[in-house]
This record gives structure tokens, C-alpha cells and sequence, in this order.
């Protein structure tokens, strides 16, 4: 009886191990699948990383240890289908945003729903290596316990005596588990301190990008780091800041607005003009004043530019909340957060913001986006904005069905209409659909021939944008029909990049090889065009310029004071030096240009000297790259503990 005893128990343990190997063997190759799926440039797995992805994985998985064998294999199963839901959604989604999901994107689910062709056109053939193992293990696994079942129920059922003999395992497995959780622990959290005493030092305070998170976490890592962020912020105690960091925050705006304020012949010439702001869909910088087969892709953008400022180093600052993100940024001039959407995430919070200053003003503000209203929250921040009203797909006739929703030419014509009957002056924001990722555009309105690119995502692209500039052009003959082209500031940007990563397709439409500032700047510039009432100031302006600037720029046309406010753009008519930080800690001014690490070490990144295009000394970048850092930090202080509702209350 007492070796049969052993014999059973010693079976039982070994299941429990076979359990926990294969499934370790089978998340550890998904992991490293996924993490070599990324292709981030500057991010490998070294030996650490492998020890923190085991370790992590005994963190998650430690409890089923504490099961009986049946129950621990079918436990272990549903574990591997969670995790790898969780790393193939992080994929697609970083294939898309370049970042990962996070919980206040899942807050953010609704738009998942209306991403359908873009998630499709997301998804590769390869990607059914994640799945080989449901496809060959699991309907094995089933069917094997399907064929036990009935063995296992006699062979515990038979006595009680028997039963009593397995239930002596339980203390054992319980420690199992228990020396399985240190062990985990260890593993997991040994070199995430000692990244974080080294190279990543101050990374989790600064939380500045998730990629040098992830870099030192590992992707479970990630997101239980991420889980533990949200729990401190949302369902503890209310965040506050302590009073030395908030007098510092403080300081930091009264400092720069006590800085000397240009007031140059732009200062106030354009008082009580209308104002329409234009906001592009994936409307990027490379393409402009381009052709491809003799036919140019932005006719009448080019045209335009004739009579209009042009901003050729315009960048978008834009985080995980892509185009909520360049809204709120170049109305608040404040920077987008690390994580999630401000739309989304503290629409409640007071903001320095356009639309409520001009309303202040004597402005009717409204805003025209044919799409669901609720859509990045849009409904009640327009509200908190300071718009009078918001035209949603509902105020549209849908006489042009295109991608998401309304096209662009009859959204434009549509949203014109409805300007007519605004009280002047006005401020009216418009955001653009047509352009969208995966940019399909029926056969019907395609008119540019994009040759060699013919079917692919890319020669899409070029031809939605090309549907766009026309939109453009019948807009700009339309305000000149009502009257309001001589009387209105138009300011059109392009609000993010289109999501396509591959140089390849650049290099060839370019003819030229490219390097990574390049392509840096390839995918971080959209163009920026201001058409002044008098046609006046025309040309090309290639000091660099980004979204935060949209703001105090506007204000300054106006005649609007703007050292009041808690803003961090530059005036783009002032005439002063400019320097651009965006969200992923990259910077640049007129001499350099630095691209982070994916690490977030400094010396690790790299910095280019603008005239040469060339790499340069790292140092060259420092000054830029602290400057940067700390704006950040300082904004998303602004933005999560709700500073400037206290500065006004002071």
C-alpha cells in the first residue's frame, strides 16, 4: 500500500511539472516571437531578459500548483489562450500606435469596433505561428482527458482511504507553489532593480515611454507594472502632488511668461477674423509638392501654398490617442500623455484651451467631425472645450458614403453650409475621415494613377490623399463663394502619420536611400498651411515647428495676450528660435535632431547635425534632450493633478 502510495503521488507531482514545463517551453518561445515581431530598433534580449520573462511567467502561473492535476493542465490551457490573446492584441495594436495596450486604452474599446478594415489589413499569415500550439496541443489535450475521465473518477473513487492518500499531495503541492512564487520573484524583480540602479535609473518615475518600460519589464512585466500605475492613480486614494512639486510646476510657467513677448506687425492684425482650423487624417509632409506618373498628388494643397505660410518642418506630437491626441495638443498646447487619451482618460480637468478662450472672446465655436459623437469621448470634451456646438454624424446627410463614414467633399461642403448660418465672428475646427488607415477609396474616385504602387497599402494611400487635395481645393472655392475668404484665418495641419513603417516603400517613392533621421522625420512631419484674410506673409517657413504651437500662434493673429495662460507652444510669428519635443522624448530645433533610445538611456540615442544629415556627437543633443524631459514631465503633472483649476483658484 505505501508504494503505491509513492507510486501515486510521485505520478501526480510529475504531471504537475510536465504541466508547468510545456507550458513554460510554449509562452516563452510566443514571447520571444512576439518581442522579435516589434523590430524596435535599439531593444534586444540579453540574458536578464530571458531570466525576467521566465520569472514572470512563474509569477503568472505559480497558483496552479495548488490544483489537482486535471485541474492544473486545464487551468494552465486557459492561462496560455489568455496570455497569448494579450501579446498578439499587444502586436496588432503596436503595428498600428507603435505602443502597447494599456488600461486606459481599454477604456477606449468602443473604437476598436470601428478599426474593423484597419485591424483586418493588420493581421499577417505568419502570425499563425502564436497559435501553432492551439492548433496541434489543445484538441490533443481534450481529447486525452476525454478518454481519462472516466479511469480517474474509478481510481478516486474506489475508497476512501485511497482519497485520503492523494489528499496528503495537497500540503505538497502548496509548497510547490509557494517555492514557485519566490522563485518567480526573484527572477522577475533581481534585474528589474538592478536596471533600475544602472542604465534605466529614474525610468519608473519619469514613465515616459512604454517601449523603455517594456524594455525593462519584459511584456508581462509591462503590463502588471502598468495594472499597479492605474490602481495607484484611479482606485487608491486621490493622486496628489506634493506642494514643492507644484510650487516647481508653478515657477516653470511663470518663468517663461515672464520672458519678453514679441508683438511684431502680426500682433492683433487680424482681430475678430473667422478662424478655420483644418484638421488632416494621416496627412503627411513627404508628399507634398510631389508627383508620381506626371500627375501632382496634392494639386491644390500646392497651389495653396502659393498664397499661404508654408511650415515644412511641422511635427505632430501626438501619443497613444493619435488624433484626439492632435486636437487636444494644438488647442491646449500642452503635450498628449504617455498613456491613453486625455479625451478619454480626464475630460473633467481645467485647460488653458483655444475654443473656450474665444468663446470668452465673443467667438461662436463649433466643431464638425461626421462621425459618432461619442467617439474618443469627443461629446463631453467638446462640451468642457468651450464649443457651443458640436456637428456629429448625425447632423450630416450621408450623400457620400466613403471609409468610415461621410467623404470628405460633401463633410467639407456640408460643414461650410452650416458655417453660413454662425454668428460672425467665428471659430470652427473641422477633423477630416476620408484619409484613414487602411485608405480605401471606391474604384469610382480614384483618379491618380499611382503605377508601381498599384494595390498595394501605400499607392492607397497616395490616392485617398490625392481624394482629399481635391476636397480641398472645392472647399477653398466654396469659402470664396460665401464670402469668407477674406475675412477668415484658415489653418490646415495633418494631424498623425499614416501607419505605414516600411522604408522600402518610401526609398522607392522617393528614388533615394534613407537613413533613420529620414525616416524620422519621414513619419513624425505633417505639413502645416495658413492662409492670413490678405494673402499676405506668403511662403515657405523651414524653422521646425509642431502642434503645441497652434495655439499661442492663432492667439497672437488675434491680438489675444497670451502670458496668462499655462501653455507650452511656441508663436510661430514672432520670429523667435524654436525647438520641438515629442512624445516618444525625441527633440529638435534648427541644428539637431535626437532620437531617443528605445532603452530611454541618453547616450544611447542618437543625434544628428541637421545641415550635414549626418550622426554627431550625442552631447550636441543634451541641452535639447533635458529640455524635453522635463516639459514633459511638468505637462503630464499639468494634466493629471488638475494644476491649472489650482493656479486659477489661487
Amino acid at each position: 500500500m505505501g508504494i503505491h502510495k509513492r507510486s501515486l503521488s510521485s505520478r501526480i507531482l510529475r504531471s504537475s511539472y510536465n504541466n508547468i514545463i510545456i507550458f513554460m517551453i510554449l509562452m516563452l518561445y510566443k514571447l520571444v516571437l512576439f518581442h522579435y515581431s516589434l523590430h524596435i530598433h535599439n531593444i534586444d534580449m540579453n540574458p536578464l531578459d530571458y531570466v525576467i520573462t521566465i520569472g514572470s511567467l512563474l509569477l503568472v502561473s505559480f497558483w496552479t500548483f495548488g490544483l489537482p492535476r486535471r485541474g492544473q493542465s486545464i487551468s494552465l490551457i486557459i492561462l496560455n489562450i489568455l496570455l497569448t490573446a494579450i501579446l498578439y492584441s499587444d502586436l496588432v495594436y503596436y503595428r498600428y500606435f507603435q505602443d502597447f495596450i494599456t488600461i486606459p486604452v481599454l477604456f477606449q474599446t468602443g473604437q476598436v469596433s470601428s478599426l474593423g478594415e484597419s485591424i483586418r489589413s493588420l493581421l499577417f499569415f505568419s502570425d499563425l505561428f502564436f497559435f501553432i500550439d492551439w492548433i496541434l496541443f489543445i484538441p490533443y489535450v481534450i481529447i486525452t482527458f476525454m478518454k481519462r475521465r472516466q479511469t480517474q473518477y474509478s481510481m478516486y473513487s474506489t475508497s476512501f482511504a485511497t482519497t485520503s492518500r492523494v489528499s496528503g499531495t495537497i500540503r505538497g503541492r502548496a509548497m510547490k507553489g509557494v517555492l514557485t512564487f519566490v522563485l518567480g520573484f526573484v527572477l522577475t524583480f533581481g534585474p528589474i532593480k538592478f536596471y533600475s540602479e544602472t542604465w534605466a535609473k529614474g525610468l519608473f518615475e519619469g514613465n515616459w515611454w512604454n517601449m523603455a518600460l517594456y524594455n525593462v519589464t519584459g511584456l508581462i512585466g509591462f503590463h502588471g507594472y502598468d495594472i499597479y500605475r492605474y490602481s495607484k492613480e484611479y482606485l487608491g486614494p486621490e493622486p496628489t502632488l506634493p506642494e514643492e512639486e507644484i510650487t516647481k510646476v508653478k515657477e516653470w510657467f511663470d518663468q517663461r511668461n515672464t520672458n519678453p513677448t514679441t508683438t511684431n506687425q502680426l500682433f492683433g492684425k487680424y482681430k475678430d477674423s473667422n478662424v478655420i482650423v483644418i484638421q488632416v487624417e494621416a496627412f503627411m509632409n513627404f508628399m507634398i509638392g510631389q508627383s508620381i506618373n506626371g500627375q501632382e498628388i496634392t494639386p491644390n494643397f500646392n497651389k495653396l501654398m502659393n498664397e499661404s505660410m508654408y511650415f515644412s518642418n511641422y511635427y505632430h506630437q501626438t501619443g497613444q490617442g493619435r488624433t484626439s491626441d492632435a486636437d487636444f495638443s494644438s488647442h491646449s498646447a500642452l503635450h498628449p500623455l504617455p498613456s491613453g487619451s486625455v479625451f478619454v482618460r480626464y475630460p473633467d480637468h481645467k485647460y488653458d484651451i483655444l475654443p473656450a478662450i474665444l468663446q470668452e472672446k465673443g467667438y461662436a465655436t463649433n466643431a464638425f467631425h461626421a462621425y459618432d459623437s461619442s467617439f474618443w469621448n469627443r461629446y463631453t470634451m467638446y462640451k468642457a472645450m468651450g464649443y457651443d456646438r458640436f456637428y456629429s454624424k448625425k447632423d450630416f446627410t450621408m450623400d457620400e458614403s466613403l471609409g468610415w463614414s461621410l467623404g470628405d467633399k460633401s463633410f467639407f461642403k456640408q460643414s461650410l453650409d452650416d458655417m453660413q448660418e454662425i454668428k460672425q465672428p467665428f471659430y470652427s475646427f473641422l477633423i477630416t475621415l476620408s484619409s484613414h488607415h487602411p485608405y480605401v477609396i471606391p474604384k469610382g474616385k480614384q483618379e491618380l494613377d499611382v503605377g508601381e504602387f498599384t494595390g498595394n497599402i501605400f499607392g492607397d494611400y497616395l490616392q485617398s490623399i490625392h481624394y482629399v487635395d481635391s476636397a480641398l481645393g472645392q472647399f477653398v472655392e466654396q469659402m470664396k463663394d460665401q464670402g469668407l475668404w477674406d475675412n477668415t484665418i484658415l489653418y490646415v495641419y495633418g494631424d498623425h502619420d499614416n501607419s505605414i513603417k516600411e522604408k522600402e516603400y518610401y526609398e522607392q517613392f522617393l528614388g533615394r536611400g534613407l537613413n533613420d533621421l529620414d525616416m524620422r522625420q519621414i513619419m513624425n512631419q505633417v505639413p502645416l498651411l495658413v492662409h492670413l484674410p490678405d494673402g499676405s506673409e506668403a511662403g515657405t517657413y523651414p524653422d521646425v515647428a509642431g502642434q503645441l504651437d497652434m495655439m499661442p500662434s492663432i492667439l497672437h493673429l488675434l491680438g489675444i495676450d497670451t502670458t496668462s495662460y499655462h501653455i507650452m507652444g511656441n508663436n510661430l510669428f514672432n520670429g523667435q528660435e524654436r525647438s520641438v519635443t515629442l512624445r516618444t522624448g525625441d527633440h529638435t530645433d534648427s541644428n539637431v535632431y535626437y532620437i531617443p533610445s528605445a532603452d530611454g538611456v541618453f547616450d544611447n540615442g542618437s543625434c544628428y547635425d541637421l545641415r550635414t544629415r549626418q550622426m554627431t556627437k550625442v552631447g550636441s543633443c543634451r541641452a535639447g534632450f533635458d529640455q524635453g524631459k522635463q516639459e514633459l514631465h511638468i505637462s503630464d503633472q499639468v494634466i493629471q493633478y488638475d494644476l491649472i483649476r489650482k493656479f486659477d483658484q489661487e
